[in-house]
């Protein structure tokens, strides 16, 4: 087969390892040419996008997509793309552009997942804190740990975040409930479950569980589905995860279920302003309640996606590389500007 010859450029400039990483992954393959630019000044990018079949990056502005007429994909290498979906619409008016929405994260994401389950259940932030101020062996009372055989654990959203945190918790002795926008057209789950849920059943969902997996994309349709009545019907032992995106949760019902302990506690990784000015005190919260004063929380900043240095994140940029270099029509997580995801 004699594949037609591409241009991939990259809006930023990776590291020798990554490029080195890249191109053993397409086997060299003298078709494909991946243009690392030699600044990362934008005068420098419109040069380079008229030639570019591929672009490879995070923020493309409307400038650059506007130089870039023979563009076919545009791959972003990280999850989110609401920051995307605007200039998309704009653009794919007059030139159809596939957008790419990284999934190479997915695993990392799931395992911060489940090491917030974990500080959370076993309060390992208080117990550190404590030996960290030297005090030993105190709170087995009011910091016991929470055992997690037992419990029902519900996933929200069936990406491949939560595929992984199925696989990684299934040997915990628990039960599993699912629940999605819609499961036609969708595979049965390879790994064992009690009960599947669409989104149109999110009450009958989260009345049958007792630990909610927050891994779904924030658009219209999801923003704010986990509100007040909600987080009352996970219930009092109820625990909460979330590493899909804050206004998921909405947060007052968030922090107000938290402090009177309408349900038992949380682990967040995503929040709600991350340009929060800082405080009297100089310190910079990225929430309008103070979270950080509760004590049945675990906080992260945002990291799910540590760490940036594991290559084989970019293995599915290199299959999607690889499928438009041999011109099939058919691309891994290609994003639906009409439904943001």
């Amino acid at each position: 087969m004699t594949c037609k010859p591409i241009s991939v450029l990259f809006i930023w400039q990776p590291d020798e390892e990554l490029r080195q990483y890249l191109a053993e992954g397409l086997n060299r393959r003298p078709d494909v040419r991946l243009v690392y630019p030699s600044d990362t000044k934008e005068e420098t990018f419109y040069e380079l996008a008229s030639e570019a079949d591929i672009i490879i990056g995070w923020r493309p502005t409307k400038e650059l997509l506007a130089q870039a007429e023979k563009l076919k994909l545009f791959i972003n290498p990280g999850a989110g793309v609401q920051h995307l979906i605007e200039i998309f619409r704009e653009h794919n008016a007059k030139h159809d552009v596939t957008v790419i929405n990284g999934h190479g994260n997915a695993y990392f994401a799931a395992q911060h997942a489940v090491a917030l389950l974990m500080a959370v259940t076993n309060k390992i932030v208080q117990h550190h804190n404590w030996m960290a101020a030297g005090r030993w062996r105190l709170g087995d009372e009011e910091a016991a740990s929470v055992p997690v055989r037992g419990r029902h654990i519900g996933l929200l959203g069936y990406g491949a975040i939560n595929q992984n945190v199925h696989r990684f918790l299934s040997g915990f002795d628990v039960e599993f409930a699912i629940c999605r926008r819609a499961w036609e057209g969708k595979p049965e789950p390879a790994i064992r479950y009690k009960k599947k849920y669409d989104i149109t059943q999110l009450h009958d969902f989260l009345t049958a569980i007792d630990m909610l997996m927050i891994a779904v994309p924030h658009t219209p349709e999801t923003e704010g589905m986990i509100s007040k009545v909600e987080l009352e019907l996970l219930g009092r032992n109820g625990l909460l995860i979330n590493v899909g995106r804050g206004k998921i949760v909405e947060e007052e019902a968030l922090f107000t279920a938290l402090e009177q302990k309408i349900i038992a506690g949380a682990g967040i990784d995503v929040w709600y302003d991350y340009k929060a000015p800082p405080d009297e005190k100089g310190e910079r919260h990225p929430a309008s309640f103070p979270f950080h004063k509760l004590d049945n929380i675990v906080m992260s900043p945002h990291r799910a996606a540590s760490p940036f240095s594991d290559l084989k994140r970019w293995d599915e940029v290199v299959e999607n590389i690889r499928r438009l270099a041999d011109d099939e029509t058919e691309f891994l997580n290609v994003v639906q500007l009409d439904r943001e995801y």
